[in-house]
């Protein structure tokens, strides 16, 4: 179990460098870029829009109309949470960036109100 050990060792530094998170966050953003990755022909980089958009998926996915609710519960209210959640990996050494990757690529991909409520799918909203 020390991969497991390790793994939860570095959610909790992730968690006291930045308290705005809960770990869960971390686990769910990882988990869209694995998405992403298992989704492609062969690897590649992988852009902010694509990964943020993918968070959100997997949001809905996974947590139906609660899909906000529970983001905003572990502290991700924005696309721009997403960016800063991913340059905390890459600061962990989790993830790599390439040079021209920046935070401020994060930022207003999408609106979390349309994403999982008006843009809901199903109209569930309306």
């Amino acid at each position: 179990m020390p991969n497991v050990e390790f793994a939860d060792e570095m959610l909790e530094q992730l968690r006291e460098r930045d308290a705005r998170f809960d770990t869960r966050a971390y686990l769910h953003v990882l988990a869209a870029l694995q998405e992403v990755m298992d989704r492609l022909e062969r690897p590649r980089h992988v852009s902010a829009r694509e990964l943020t958009d993918e968070v959100g998926r997997l949001a809905i996915e996974r947590y139906g109309l609660l899909s906000r609710t529970v983001l905003e519960h572990w502290g991700v209210h924005a696309t721009e949470d997403v960016g800063e959640i991913v340059f905390a990996l890459v600061d962990a050494g989790i993830l790599v960036k390439q040079d021209e990757d920046r935070v401020e690529d994060f930022a207003d991909v999408f609106d979390f109100g349309e994403m999982f409520e008006s843009g809901y799918p199903w109209g569930a909203w309306n």
